[in-house]
């Protein structure tokens, strides 16, 4: 039997509404799940806040000795809109007259350049929706066979929320509370048996983009059953960590708990860890209030993109962050004060003290992800005459492994390289023949080599990443 392993790290579980140590089930390491981006748009930074969190967590993690597998979806089908009943990618595909498949690797290869500019560490599978159509009808039928679930009068199958006795432990939502036609969930006339049922597999209709066959026809999947399949099938059907922001909470990931554990007939996930909302000066973040900020932005008020990091490691995961373009600015100046700092006090000098301090430092991090007390301790590290010069480099190195602020990072300014313009060139080409397979290849080739891609409308610009 397997000795499960109790790592040093505690975060605070959304259903038991405690601080809890993070446990590999399997004892060899943490298996992770992270609710990854709907790609019909670009990710702003409130999303990217999220996906943050799950980096953070792994870097934690590693800090201590402890391995982790992230897996983190890419949703390119079946997330429908609040306000209408129409696919989020068919919808901007009606608005641009693109392909919904073609809109989607372009925010797809959006995502992760992204993630590169802000230092997070990818995950070891990035499962696309699309691609895994065959694992969520294995699913869906394996709880229609155990009685969890039904074929609707309109072709489509949905859950039997009465099923599942522990429904709303994770959101606190009962079942008896929830009113026909709460948010997320439309009432099919007639369709469905209980009003607070959800679609698992949505019958076609005059859909005739992104539909699948399956046993029951034409159609497509709903959106939770996908990252209920996703985490049982990448993750041999253990989570000990799933994350997302406060947002998913309901209903996506207690649909989600009650898809999964129906199947598996116990608990799949140990911990949902959530991350809270991101206001931008003062405001949620929305289109029509004209205030979406995206990483593209902060990069183009020549600012660095780490800086969006620093934000958030200087606020705590759980709780609601007012970022402004002053917080922004300063933490800017922090990192090009501590990178300048860095190169001054040369090379690290590992000593008794300068290990104590690190291991408190792992400690503050270790407890629910404090963040915001070693940015603290850093700064008066800093100013700290009894700590020498080559200690402290030796602390702050330490501890940007965990921040990955590339405090190391030398300034240098030039022209592109022969092997960067090529590459760039071949890219372009690849797009213009729709070849996405080799233009994701040639992105990540040009990652590599510092070289950010943002695609638009207009076509391919790049970044230069510092």
């Amino acid at each position: 039997m397997t000795t499960p392993l109790t790592t040093s790290l505690t975060l605070f579980d959304t259903r038991s509404r405690s601080l809890k140590p993070v446990t590999a089930s399997n004892g060899e390491y943490l298996r992770i799940y992270s609710c990854g981006p709907t790609v019909y748009r670009d990710a702003h930074v409130g999303n990217l806040r999220t996906f943050l969190l799950g980096d953070l967590i792994v870097r934690t993690l590693a800090l201590s000795g402890v391995r982790s597998e992230l897996v983190q979806n890419i949703t390119d089908v079946g997330h429908m809109s609040e306000d209408l009943h129409e696919d989020k990618l068919l919808a901007e595909s009606a608005a641009t007259k693109i392909d919904p498949f073609e809109i989607a690797r372009d925010y797809e290869s959006k995502f992760h350049n992204d993630l590169a500019l802000l230092g997070i560490t990818p995950a070891k599978h990035y499962p696309r929706a699309s691609e895994s159509i065959q694992m969520m009808l294995d699913l869906i039928q394996t709880l229609m066979d155990q009685g969890s679930a039904y074929l609707g009068s309109d072709g489509s199958v949905y859950f039997d929320a009465q099923s599942f006795p522990s429904y709303g432990e994770v959101s606190g939502n009962k079942l008896s509370q929830l009113l026909p036609g709460h948010k997320y969930e439309y009432s099919e006339e007639g369709a469905k048996r209980f009003h607070a049922d959800w679609a698992l597999w949505k019958a076609a209709g005059n859909r005739t983009q992104m539909v699948w066959d399956s046993p029951w026809g034409m159609g497509f999947p709903g959106w939770h059953i996908e990252c209920s399949a996703m985490s049982i099938s990448y993750l041999g059907g253990a989570v000990d960590l799933h994350l997302g922001g406060i947002d998913l909470r309901f209903p996506h990931h207690e649909n989600e708990r009650a898809q999964s554990n129906s199947v598996s007939g116990e608990e799949i996930v140990a911990q949902w860890v959530h991350g809270e909302h991101l206001l931008f000066e003062g405001r949620k973040m929305s289109k029509s209030a004209g205030n979406v900020v995206l990483v593209h932005d902060i990069v183009a008020a020549g600012l660095d993109p780490l800086s969006l990091r620093l934000c958030f490691i200087e606020n705590r995961y759980r709780s609601q962050i007012d970022l402004t373009w002053d917080s922004l600015h300063a933490a800017d100046a922090t990192i090009k004060r501590w990178r300048k700092k860095l190169s001054e006090w040369g090379v690290s000098t590992p000593s008794i003290q300068s290990e104590s301090v690190i291991a408190s430092l792992t400690t503050l991090l270790m407890n629910d992800l404090g963040t915001v007390d070693v940015a603290i301790e850093l700064r008066r590290i800093e100013r700290d005459d009894s700590i020498s010069l080559g200690e402290k480099a030796h602390i702050f190195r330490a501890i940007d492994s965990v921040f990955a602020l590339d405090l190391d990072r030398v300034e240098v300014k030039g022209e592109l390289t022969s092997e960067q313009a090529a590459l760039l060139e071949e890219r372009a080409a690849a797009r213009a023949a729709k070849n996405y397979a080799r233009s994701d290849e040639l992105r990540d080739q040009l990652l590599l080599l510092k070289i950010a891609i943002v695609d638009s409308p207009a076509g391919q610009s790049y970044e230069v990443i510092p």
